[in-house]
């Protein structure tokens, strides 16, 4: 008896730490997400939100003011599809390589390998897009600025390859044995097998990771605040400077300005702004996800 009681308070004892973890990390959460509307709130008060949302000059750290957010939006936006077209091709390719392909003992070496990619510092990442990879692109594109948002999405992508190829490689082997076997039975190759069979029977996983991989790229804030520069600008020329909502808070962050002023808050708002992309991002990954498993099951 004695036993079964100290048994059932360990159990109960267990049950509650791991209720005050769940609440911390939901109590977490709801504090970013109040600071951010709160401070939003007050920036608002004396910025209009319609030049917030459609002003394409940005210049709250300068003497002639302006508050439009979408040059950080547009650099944004740019460095994102320049490295979801380096990750997503490659670290799907690699997936299908690591499923289909691969010997046990070939993929038992190089998942760690890319794993390996995914712990390299972020820091690390900017200066070698600065240092080696803006001067090699110069090579080849002569009106190449020092610094671009070429040379940040592309290392950028290299990033986040991991990110893609692991969770396509789940999904790909979530996929049932039979698939396959019915396909090699119709006479198909392992190839055919590859693309017409397997891909598309694990398109919703590799979707979610496609969109897991766009709120990575999104967040990213060293490599563009290195390497991208920080000169907001509206546009979708991979060659110039340019500056990210994450390299701006950055830029802000970093104590030159006065807290409590207007140019201080823009980084809530901004914060804010980017916020909500990632959150939509993420619950449309969770709803991919979450409907694919109802059909499979």
């Amino acid at each position: 008896m004695a036993r079964n009681a100290d048994m059932r308070l360990k159990e109960k004892i267990i049950e509650k730490v791991l209720a005050v973890c769940a609440l911390i990390t939901i109590l977490t959460t709801v504090g970013i997400v109040l600071i951010l509307t709160i401070e939003a709130i007050s920036f608002f008060r004396e910025v209009s939100i319609v030049e917030f949302l459609t002003s394409t000059r940005w210049t709250p750290l300068f003497t002639q003011k302006s508050y439009g957010i979408l040059p950080l939006l547009s650099g944004t936006f740019l460095t994102t599809v320049i490295a979801i077209s380096v990750a997503l091709p490659v670290g799907l390719t690699i997936a299908i390589y690591l499923n289909e392909y691969a010997s046990n003992t070939f993929r038992s070496i190089l998942k760690p390998l890319l794993e390996i990619l995914a712990v390299v510092p972020t820091v690390v990442y900017g200066f070698f897009a600065l240092m080696i990879v803006t001067p090699f692109l110069k090579t080849f594109i002569p009106e190449l600025s020092g610094f671009n948002a070429l040379s940040a999405g592309l290392v950028m992508g290299i990033m986040i390859i991991p990110f893609v190829s692991s969770l396509s490689e789940d999904a790909l082997s979530s996929v049932p044995y039979s698939l396959r076997e019915a396909s090699f039975g119709m006479g198909s190759t392992k190839f055919q097998t590859a693309f017409r069979v397997m891909v598309p029977a694990a398109s919703s996983g590799i979707i979610v990771s496609a969109i897991l991989a766009v709120s990575r790229a999104i967040g990213e804030t060293m490599i563009v605040a290195i390497a991208a520069g920080q000169q907001p600008r509206f546009t979708l020329d991979p060659t110039v400077p340019i500056e990210t909502i994450t390299a701006y808070i950055v830029q802000v962050s970093m104590g030159d300005v006065p807290h409590g002023s207007t140019a201080y808050q823009t980084i809530f708002a901004a914060g804010i702004t980017l916020f909500i992309f990632t959150f939509i991002l993420n619950n449309i990954s969770y709803w991919i996800k979450a409907r694919y498993q109802e059909d499979y099951e």
